[in-house]
């Protein structure tokens, strides 16, 4: 066992446990959601012992004894759990009693009677980002860019498109940061293996065909950073299939990847506009990593270097859920914007306090930077700053690029290899 590396989740579930009497921690398997609550908790309760789960039959109170935080892990095998921490969360009348972790497949809510609401805090975990996979040099701040808005950055990182491609493949999976690089590209194809046979039907119980998952997997991961509907995915997947998938069918499988954590859409953004322009509502399609469209498409760095249109598609998952994780220390929000006149915005980073910074996601060079330029000015000046107050800034994510720096136009450039929470 080597030392552990604090993450950014560390910091999160240090926050919850002092304003909350028990954090349930989610998020898809295998992005270290025990380990990190290991750290944190004082006595451990393993639900995969069988002698723990036979006495969750006949003395459940009994299993909830023990130094606080107290960390049940897999609590979802025997839920009612649940309600029994609540009911000790209640009469202690302490925060940080208990860690609630589990495989990504939830829970038989009709075993809970409560909610938990008032109890426990949620907390949403991901799979790593490239700061906390040691990959960005953390040169850049997204909380000192929203806290010192206007000043002058810099920042500089050696990450180029070929490191670049392979980070994009290899995704923020804690078990693939210390394994040869031909070993842990296998980790987002024995992800997606698990989801497509296991996963997908254990969520809810339905029996669901491992091919269509698959074919459903790949129009996502071809259609990665769009509104995508159930018609275009059932149109996307037809192709020379004789057999078809009906609409009510794939919004199954969808959401049931949606329960497990696979995808994660991101909500649009409605701001007050100088103009009456109708903003698109739809969510975008995302994976939770990037790592795992290049799996559904059978793909590698290799791959991705000979399609750049594909790589700056994945890019953008991997840039959201880097955004994601930095926003979340911030109690941030990232969401899209989109407008029927075609002006697209690929994230905006949305604080509880209503600062807001603008995100264009580029791969890279001088005529995609001026691009995304043009689209952040533009959606600069339809924004009613009489209304809401003006963007802490505006900025270029490129994926590759030497230099992190404040243009003369006041945009920022900032390499995503430099960027931390």
């Amino acid at each position: 066992m080597g030392t552990y590396k604090p993450r950014i989740a560390d910091k999160i579930l240090a926050d919850k446990l002092e304003s909350a009497g028990g954090v349930l921690i989610q998020g898809p398997k295998w992005c270290g959601k025990t380990t990190t609550a290991e750290q944190h908790a004082q006595s451990v309760l393993y639900m995969s012992d069988i002698e723990n789960m036979e006495m969750a039959q006949v003395g459940v109170k009994n299993l909830l004894q023990g130094a606080t935080p107290r960390l049940v892990d897999e609590w979802q095998v025997a839920p009612q759990l649940w309600d029994a921490a609540r009911h000790e969360i209640d009469h202690r009348h302490e925060e940080g009693q208990f860690i609630f972790t589990g495989s990504a497949v939830p829970a038989d809510s009709s075993k809970i009677v409560h909610t938990g609401t008032g109890r426990f805090s949620r907390m949403n975990m991901r799979t790593m980002s490239l700061f906390e996979s040691g990959d960005s040099n953390g040169g850049i701040s997204l909380e000192q860019l929203f806290d010192n808005a206007g000043e002058d950055i810099f920042a500089q990182t050696d990450i180029d498109i070929n490191r670049l491609a392979y980070l994009t493949c290899r995704g923020g999976w804690p078990s693939s940061i210390k394994m040869t690089e031909r070993n842990s590209l296998t980790q987002a194809y024995d992800y997606v293996d698990a989801v497509i046979s296991s996963d997908i039907s254990r969520v809810d119980g339905v029996n669901r065909d491992p091919a269509k998952a698959s074919r459903i997997l790949r129009s996502l991961a071809r259609n990665q950073g769009c509104p995508l509907s159930i018609s275009s995915i059932r149109d996307d997947i037809k192709g020379n299939e004789t057999s078809t998938i009906s609409d009510d069918t794939i919004a199954s499988y969808i959401n049931a990847l949606k329960e497990i954590f696979v995808v994660d859409d991101v909500r649009a953004w409605n701001p007050n506009l100088r103009s009456r322009t109708a903003i698109r509502t739809s969510d975008t399609r995302y994976f939770v990593d990037p790592s795992i469209a290049t799996a559904a498409l059978g793909i590698g760095p290799k791959a991705l270097l000979k399609d750049l249109s594909t790589f700056g598609l994945i890019l953008e998952t991997l840039c959201i859920r880097d955004l994601r994780v930095y926003a979340s220390v911030m109690n941030g929000e990232v969401y899209h914007y989109r407008d029927k006149s075609g002006l697209e915005c690929d994230a905006v980073v949305h604080l509880r306090d209503g600062r807001y910074g603008l995100v264009e996601i580029k791969l890279g060079g001088e005529n995609a930077i001026e691009y995304g330029a043009s689209t952040l000015k533009n959606l600069c000046a339809k924004i009613d700053t009489d209304k809401m107050s003006a963007p802490a800034f505006a900025m270029i994510l490129v994926g590759v690029g030497k230099y992190a720096y404040r243009r003369l136009d006041g945009i920022l450039v900032v390499p995503v290899g430099t960027l931390r929470e």
